[in-house]
């Protein structure tokens, strides 16, 4: 049980996330299928549906725009600030830090990790490992959706009696675009009202919003 609490709100999302994506599978298969009866072809089931293009190029979009979200937001808080918010850092805090501030080297505890206390290629890894892994993810989906997409968007075109494009025409094609380019905008709308709705409103007992009572300049305070 203090493992389940611990863990409690990892396990919630991922309950959720699974939750989510077999919803969208039944889903997308019958609104696949319904278009497939318009078409006059046969339907699919569920495990051929899962494993198209068409169901792949709608979840790596959106993978790509989620992880595009965290990667700038991680990044650019690095440097960037907002009064007010509990979102950023300290307005005199912006940039990498220093050592104390980041208990690296001589300043690391005693059950700090182990490559936050040595030099080199393993500390600035270690440092930055969460933007590179934040980013790395992000082309691998982005790579993922643009193959699926090809793939998809060939499909359709053989469907209509039309020539097939290849990966170069299709990640320059307008179809790619705007599937990208509306997820995109979605995500960076959210992450501008976190930041800024944070500053005026307030979640009790929530650490993205500040307490209660603290005042609205207050800057870098977490509930």
């Amino acid at each position: 049980m203090k493992w389940l609490k611990e863990n409690s709100l990892a396990l919630a999302f991922l309950i959720m996330f699974l939750l989510a994506v077999g919803g969208q599978a039944v889903a997308g298969m019958m609104q696949f299928n319904d278009q497939q009866a318009a078409n006059g072809s046969e339907p699919v089931s569920l495990p051929q549906y899962v494993t198209s293009s068409h169901f792949a190029v709608d979840v790596s979009e959106n993978w790509q725009s989620e992880y595009l979200q965290f990667f700038l937001f991680i990044m650019l808080t690095v440097w960037l600030v907002q009064k007010g918010s509990p979102e950023s850092k300290e307005p005199d805090k912006a940039g990498a830090e220093s050592d104390e501030d980041q208990q690296i080297g001589p300043y690391a505890d005693a059950d700090s990790p182990a490559w936050a206390k040595v030099r080199g290629l393993r500390l600035w890894l270690f440092s930055n490992s969460l933007g590179l892994v934040m980013g790395a993810i992000f082309v691998l989906s982005w790579l993922a959706q643009s193959v699926a997409g090809q793939a998809a968007y060939n499909a359709d075109r053989l469907g209509d009696l039309r020539d097939p494009v290849s990966w170069g025409g299709y990640v320059t094609s307008p179809e790619f675009w705007d599937r990208s380019l509306q997820n995109w905008q979605s995500e960076l709308l959210a992450v501008l009202s976190m930041v800024v709705l944070s500053i005026y409103l307030r979640q009790r007992g929530s650490p993205e919003s500040k307490p209660v009572g603290a005042a609205h300049a207050s800057t870098g305070v977490e509930g």
